[in-house]
């Protein structure tokens, strides 16, 4: 699959108006687009962060549903972001082990690699490092984002509840220290997001 992702900030105390719109008529204009497979809404309240989910069958079913996307973007984001950031990545590994669902938590975790490592790092991810998260409380899913031409990714783990998401910090961090030396990746942001909204179909 691939994936868009739509990283805003702004003032916290706007950003449920941005939520809202998001919610409804992003959702509405999303689930119309050919190649469609899901979407998702995270947000940081306290610090005011938005980040923007939709996943695709193809790559080029991801660029021209961002033909339509483009022009209501600002409109829905209004008043809430200040600042916005639209990237693609592929999907290299999908592991879903439940439905998330909504209150739960996303951790981020942003990396930068050699593009000639990007599938070093796909067989690492699935061989050792899906392996670790699962031993992990509340996981509910795993995935691999990668931009295969910039040298860089993201691999999201999300949990069923915040206590979950709290409680597996030290030993989510030796699986993603163990993972990053075998791949030789390095970690350049670590983000952790309230699930507001997910739901992707894979198959």
């Amino acid at each position: 699959m691939f994936v868009r992702t739509v990283y805003s900030t702004g003032d916290p105390s706007k950003i449920d108006s941005a939520v809202r719109a998001l919610n409804a008529q992003g959702r509405d204009l999303l689930e119309d687009r050919p190649g469609y497979r899901g979407s998702g809404i995270f947000v940081d309240r306290t610090l005011g962060k938005l980040l923007a989910v939709s996943w695709w069958t193809t790559e080029d079913a991801r660029r021209n549903s961002d033909e339509v996307m483009r022009e209501r973007r600002v409109s829905m984001l209004e008043p809430f972001a200040a600042t916005t950031l639209v990237e693609n990545y592929e999907a290299v590994v999908f592991h879903q082990i439940r439905q998330p669902e909504a209150r739960g938590g996303l951790r981020l975790t942003r990396l930068e690699f050699d593009p000639m490592d990007t599938d070093l790092l796909t067989e690492t991810f699935r061989a050792s490092v899906v392996p670790g998260l699962e031993a992990l409380a509340g996981l509910a899913r795993a995935s691999l984002l990668v931009d295969r031409e910039r040298g860089r990714g993201m691999v999201g783990a999300l949990f069923a509840d915040h206590a979950s998401l709290a409680g597996s910090r030290g030993a989510h961090a030796a699986v993603r220290h163990e993972g990053a030396a075998k791949a030789h990746v390095a970690v350049t942001g670590l983000e952790e997001f309230e699930t507001v909204f997910t739901d992707v179909r894979a198959d």
